[in-house]
This record gives structure tokens, C-alpha cells and sequence, in this order.
């Protein structure tokens, strides 16, 4: 049985997400939670918020699941559609470039041990 859930358009930019991504990726569920309450990463709380809907997904699903034998089976961070702001840095010679702010497409995906 597995448990999916995902998070699209994340504000943050990928490289940063997965970073805290990496801390957790195949450990178990519990673990994982502990870990992410506990890392000063601003990627932490809404990683730790897909974890927990991906066990509300997998209760919902089967309610005989034993929440203590999932693990993080899967976890992928891609990146989202760039969005520029309204707003330009100074280049060189009289030129300007706009500011650009990364989004993140995050899923997860629960397996049983």
C-alpha cells in the first residue's frame, strides 16, 4: 500500500527544499516529523506539513494501517514555474534585470516496512 501527497507552487526555491529534503528521505515516519520540528530550515515546516497529510491520506485510505511501519518511500522536489516580481536590479552599464523567485513542486510518497 502506498500513500501520496503533494504540494505544488511552493514559494521557495528547490535547492533549498531539497536540502532539508535529503535529511529525511528514506527514514520512517515518526523519525522524519522528529527531524523536521527540529530543523531550522524555512523548508521544514511545509515538508513536515506534506508528511503528516501523506499519513492522513494513508488512514483515510485503509483505516488497519499501522502508522508506525510507513516510511518515506519517495520524495521529490522539482521545480515550479519562475515568477518575476515587479521589480529589477542594477546590472552594468545602465542595464536591468528582473528579480526572480523560484517555485517548488513537492511530492511524497509513504510505503509500508
Amino acid at each position: 500500500m502506498e500513500a501520496k501527497a503533494k504540494t505544488r507552487f511552493l514559494k521557495m526555491s528547490p535547492r533549498k527544499v531539497r536540502v532539508v529534503a535529503d535529511l529525511i528521505r528514506g527514514k520512517d515516519v515518526g523519525e522524519a516529523i522528529k527531524m523536521l520540528s527540529f530543523t531550522r530550515r524555512a523548508a521544514a515546516s511545509p515538508l513536515k506539513k506534506l508528511v503528516e497529510a501523506a499519513i492522513a491520506n494513508a488512514k483515510q485510505a485503509s483505516s488497519a494501517v499501522d502508522v508506525d511501519a510507513l516510511f518515506i518511500k519517495n520524495l521529490t522536489v522539482d521545480m515550479g514555474p519562475t515568477r518575476h516580481m515587479r521589480r529589477w536590479r542594477p546590472r552594468a552599464q545602465g542595464r536591468a534585470t528582473r528579480i526572480i523567485k523560484g517555485t517548488s513542486h513537492v511530492s511524497v510518497v509513504l510505503g509500508i516496512r
